[in-house]
Order: structure tokens, then C-alpha cells, then sequence
């Protein structure tokens, strides 16, 4: 064959395959460190199948749960990385990014219920947070919620003096450490795919959790008590890789920011009962003892935290706070 006729047999093959790859689709892939049955692990697939639909195969979700490509130490060092291109960190994850506004979020008792949340992520508050992201290399697609948390020990904890010397697993966050040790307790930072095995062996004495984590993480399995504390939050960040974002044609965009604006209600509207449905089913074990906290208990609990909110001042901003408190109605001087 002659080069001409070799080259133009190339160039017909190429212009064969060339629709072929331009039909190929764009791959997000989205990994978490959680179950799939929990909030986030159902918003991630409820994600997936919106944007499948309405995308018409043009573009397609792998998810990762479980920490089954990255363990939550390393899963915002690969997004930053590309690795991947779409994430749900917890919200303390910002902290040690350098973002330390969002572990306004990890203040015990800021938020009371999920309308008080609701506002400020909705609000002023949490848009100006998700924009304080792009500077690293992030977009902030919306909030997801996991839940309220609460204590679990192999001790029965009623009182705020109850968690004196407990070595209690924790979030990387200054803010969660500082809160442990307003009530006497001895902080432990660990990987969340670490907590198990660590209850098991005594490393840990128990921690905070939302109820929907303890129970598919099988941690009521290993600890003798749940209190219901209430006394903070768990929430995520749906993040994308900012330059990936910036180079998806504008429909796709649009298309994706509408998803997430669904998903993020639908997550919203599940994150309670899934905690509810958790302790319920944590209650049928009978493996571990479920210790309500009464509202007049609370308050001493509120009281024994509450300078955790004035020492982290100077970390997360007092203006941050400050819109909380106005957003919520929340009155540090009550106690």
C-alpha cells in the first residue's frame, strides 16, 4: 500500500470512530466514606439517577462509598488532585484546609433543630461559606445533612460530668476538641473507617456520632450506652473539582446545579427519619442501653459547653458566629 493510500485509509478510520468518541461520557466520580443506607449514601445514588436521566447518557456517576477508593484522610487531597471529581466531606473536614469558618458548624448547641439550620445554610451564612472554597480548588454545589449527634460510651452518661476521663473519638477539629475537653473528656482524632475496630479494643471509650452513622457502622455493637445529647451537628459539603467544573459546557452546569438543588432537599427531607428509623432499630438489638436527655438536662449540658463558642472566637470568626446567633435567636447569656 502506498503512504497516500495509508494515510488516507487512517484519516477514513478516524472520521468512523470520531463520533463514536465524542459520544463518550463525562465521568464524575463521587466517593464517600460512609454506608450507602445512610443520608449521604442515599443522596449520592438519588444524585446519580437524576443526572443519568436528564443527561441522556452524556454524563455518568461512579460512586464510591465506604471509603472504598479513598479513606476520609485522603479524599479531599484526591479531589484536589483530580482524582476524582465530586465529594460530600463532612463540613469540619474545611478546618484544616485552611477554611476554619465552617467549623462554625462543629459549636456545640449553636443549632437546635434543623429549621434553625436550615436558615443559615439557606442564608447569607452558609452561601458566603461555600464561596470561601473556590480559592482552594472547590465549588460548593450545596448542603447535605446527616443529623444531631449524640454520645456513645461503654459507661452510661446522663450528665455533662459523666464524660470526665473518657477517651472519645472525635473529627479532626479544634473546635470538637475544645468541646471535649470543656467537659473533661479526652479527645481522639481517628478515620471514621477506623472507629469500629478501635471501640472494639479499648483505644476509645466512645464517641459522637449521629445515630444513622452508629448504627450502619455497627458501632452499637461494641459501645453499652447511647445518650441522646443532641449537642451538635454533622453536616457535608457536596464539592467539585473547581477546574473540572469550569471546563463542563454551561448546559451540563445547569443541569448539575439543578440535580444537586433536588438532592440537597431530598437528603434534607430524610436525614431525620433515617436517624429516627437507626435508633429504633439500635433499640430491637438490645445491645446497647438508649439514655433520653431530658430538656431541663440539656441545659446543663448547653452550660457546660457554651465557652466553647466564646473560645473559638478568634479561629472561626465572631462575625460568623455572631450571624448565626442573629439568624437562629440563639442567646448565650441563657446560660
Amino acid at each position: 500500500m502506498s503512504i497516500s493510500r495509508f494515510l488516507a485509509a487512517g484519516l477514513a478510520a478516524l472520521a468512523l470512530t470520531a463520533p463514536a468518541l465524542a459520544q463518550q461520557p463525562i465521568i464524575i466520580k463521587f466517593s464517600h466514606v460512609v454506608a450507602a443506607d445512610t443520608p449521604k449514601g442515599k443522596g449520592a445514588e438519588h444524585f446519580k439517577k437524576l443526572v443519568e436521566e436528564r443527561s441522556q447518557g452524556k454524563v455518568k456517576i461512579e460512586i464510591y462509598a465506604n471509603s472504598s477508593l479513598y479513606k476520609d484522610k485522603e479524599e479531599v487531597e484526591a479531589l484536589q488532585l483530580g482524582s476524582v471529581q465530586m465529594l460530600a466531606p463532612s463540613l469540619a473536614k474545611f478546618g484544616p484546609l485552611g477554611v476554619k469558618e465552617f467549623e462554625v458548624f462543629d459549636l456545640p448547641y449553636i443549632f437546635d433543630n434543623y429549621d434553625e439550620l436550615n436558615r443559615v445554610c439557606d442564608g447569607p451564612v452558609g452561601q458566603d461559606l461555600l464561596k470561601k472554597l473556590e480559592p482552594k480548588g472547590f465549588i460548593g454545589l450545596g448542603y447535605w445533612d446527616n443529623g444531631f449527634k449524640v454520645m456513645t460510651a461503654n459507661k452510661a452518661i446522663r450528665k455533662p460530668e459523666d464524660m470526665k476521663g473518657l477517651k472519645m473519638r472525635i473529627q479532626s477539629s479544634k473546635v470538637l476538641e475544645a468541646e471535649m475537653r470543656a467537659l473533661g473528656a479526652l479527645p481522639q482524632v481517628l478515620a471514621f473507617s477506623e472507629v469500629y475496630q478501635a471501640m472494639q479494643t479499648g483505644v476509645v471509650d466512645g464517641n459522637e456520632n449521629t445515630i444513622s452513622n452508629v448504627y450502619t457502622q455497627k458501632m452499637n455493637e461494641v459501645q453499652k450506652f447511647l445518650s441522646q445529647t443532641d449537642h451538635g451537628y454533622i453536616g457535608y459539603a457536596v464539592i467539585v473539582n473547581k477546574k473540572f467544573w469550569d471546563g463542563l459546557p454551561a448546559d451540563l452546569r445547569t443541569m448539575l446545579e439543578t440535580a444537586m438543588k433536588e438532592t440537597s432537599a431530598y437528603v434534607r427531607g430524610i436525614a431525620k427519619k433515617e436517624n429516627d428509623d437507626a435508633l429504633e432499630e439500635i433499640r430491637k438489638t438490645g445491645r446497647t442501653q438508649i439514655i433520653p436527655i431530658t430538656a431541663e438536662e440539656k441545659k446543663a449540658w448547653k452550660k457546660a459547653m457554651i465557652s466553647v463558642h466564646k473560645e473559638m472566637e478568634s479561629r472561626v470568626g465572631k462575625d460568623v458566629i455572631q450571624a448565626i446567633y442573629k439568624a437562629t435567636g440563639f442567646d448565650p447569656a441563657k446560660f
